[in-house]
């Protein structure tokens, strides 16, 4: 079965994410912990929390697998809009419940392809310690019988951090949860990621 071409972004992601992951990692130096849990192969939702513009990077440094990751649309109407066409991110308006955003994850799930996209739905500037979680990742993975695979991210984003680090979770699929129950079970494991983080 072959992905939507609309969103595919498959040679532009292939093409620049090598040469993306080399210099991310000599610069930032990030620990990227549990990275094996990642499916290989079928349809996955990539979901943990938000806290700079270059999280979806640590992500896109533990799989060799496309991820199509969900952004906001004001990064679509700038000058660095083709890169993001390119590499085949999904523009969503999050002023409006955007249907159109959803119905092209799902298109990309459903052809067993692999969607990266932060719950809390903004990046956490706040004191909290994770914002509460938007339904979309497990609505998603429910509709599509996606696996869920946590992360949790923690640390600063300076040259050759000490202390920058992702960590995968289980994965997990929605299965006969309700979407309350999912979607607290997601929270709960990023939040028991990140802390697990701040403890090493």
């Amino acid at each position: 079965m072959k992905r939507s071409k609309k969103i595919s972004g498959e040679f532009g992601y292939k093409l620049l994410t090598p040469i993306m992951r080399v210099l991310f990692r000599l610069y930032y130096n990030p620990k990227i912990i549990n990275k094996d849990v990642i499916p290989k192969k079928g349809p996955i939702l990539i979901a943990g929390n938000h806290k700079h513009v270059y999280d979806q990077c640590l992500t896109i440094m533990a799989t060799k697998r496309v991820i199509h990751y969900m952004a906001k649309k004001e990064y679509f109407d700038g000058k660095m809009a083709w890169f993001f066409k390119f590499v085949g991110c999904i523009s969503v308006n999050r002023q409006i419940k955007d249907t159109k955003a959803k119905e092209q994850a799902l298109e990309v799930l459903k052809n067993d392809g692999a969607i990266g996209l932060f719950p809390e739905g903004t990046r956490n500037k706040t004191k909290d310690f994770l914002l509460p979680f938007k339904f979309g990742t497990v609505s998603m993975a429910q509709k599509t019988n996606a696996t869920i695979i946590p992360f949790g991210l923690t640390g600063d984003y300076k040259f050759r951090s000490k202390n920058l680090t992702i960590r995968y979770g289980k994965p997990f699929k929605v299965g006969d949860m309700s979407l309350e129950e999912a979607n607290e079970k997601l929270y709960k494991e990023v939040e028991k990621l990140m802390k697990e983080n701040l403890k090493n």
